[in-house]
């Protein structure tokens, strides 16, 4: 059994990624300050005597001995990480200082949950792990895209400086049960619209593109890095690299739930990207052939029910 302290552990991918780690028979640490996480997210958890619920914010430093880290901790939807742009870089920069001292200082593993956002508006199609990316270090999203390359940073040199052992994924866009339905990425607000007979904002034309993972895949990608041999530290590409322009996911989405949602059309947020596709030939090569099992049809097909729960 591994001590695994999971920052974040309460938020969307955080409460999937424990859930999973126990059901492995692990001890897990869930660490929440709750800005963007919840209770409610995890309370199905907390009569497991392996599970252990922390209310701490991440920009502190935290004191546990663990084997493992899996520091997920940081508002990721624009809605959130915009709020409050100074406590998202400081949850990234912050969050990365702290977790990674204390790994250096318990010997633990540690795993940095980065972000396609680092690619920013991409030159460059699909995008490579080789890729430097494209972002505007002052704009609306830089607050996130520049925190996360930040922390990336700090993840390889506390290795080559202090040989503590990184693990870094980029996570492009996920989605499925116990998603924000508030939290603005176009998934949720797509069939929140659909449940509730709005019309469908589409931001731009709908021309624009992005590729849709389902979280079961991204929680067992992210597993098998933690779990990958010493010599790979990363960065690694972990989505799905089928690519839905914005319409064609609208039209799933009114499909899916029969609604009578009319599509109309905002202009288009600065600095979104007009493409976002993954290039996972490294995760496949590196991390025992994974590759995402589940099409974006029954994914949201799962996400929708679950919303429905949430009316």
């Amino acid at each position: 059994m591994k001590r695994i302290l999971v920052t974040g552990g309460a938020g969307f991918v955080g409460s999937h990624l424990c859930e999973r780690l126990l059901n492995e028979g692990n001890d897990v640490i869930c660490l929440d300050n709750y800005f963007t996480g919840s209770k409610e997210n995890v309370v199905h958890l907390l009569d497991n005597p392996y599970f252990e619920l922390v209310r701490h914010d991440i920009t502190e430093p935290f004191f546990a001995e663990v084997d493992e880290i899996y520091n997920m901790a940081c508002p990721a939807s624009p809605v959130h990480y915009q709020y409050n742009p100074i406590k998202t870089i400081k949850t990234s920069v912050m969050g990365a200082i702290n977790t990674l001292g204390l790994a250096k200082r318990v010997k633990a593993k540690i795993l940095q949950a980065s972000t396609s956002e680092v690619y920013g508006d991409p030159t460059v199609h699909p995008q490579p792990e080789s890729y430097w990316g494209n972002v505007n270090p002052i704009g609306v999203r830089s607050c996130y895209d520049e925190g996360k390359r930040c922390a990336e940073t700090l993840f390889m040199d506390y290795h080559s400086q202090n040989d503590v052992a990184i693990k870094i994924i980029r996570i492009f866009n996920t989605y499925g049960p116990r998603m924000n339905p508030n939290d603005g990425r176009v998934v949720s607000n797509f069939i929140m619209q659909a449940l509730r007979g709005e019309d469908i904002t589409i931001f731009g034309d709908g021309t624009q593109t992005r590729s849709f993972q389902y979280v079961d895949d991204l929680v067992e990608g992210t597993i098998r890095m933690m779990q990958s041999t010493p010599d790979f530290l990363g960065p690694v590409n972990l989505g799905n690299p089928n690519e839905f322009t914005m319409l064609e996911l609208a039209e799933a989405v009114i499909r899916l739930t029969n609604s009578k949602s009319k599509l109309i059309f905002m202009p288009l947020p600065q600095d979104d990207p007009k493409q976002r596709q993954p290039d996972i030939s490294l995760a496949k090569e590196k991390l025992d052939g994974w590759k995402p099992q589940i099409e974006l049809e029954e994914g949201l097909t799962k996400t929708i029910s679950y919303f429905e729960t949430k009316l």
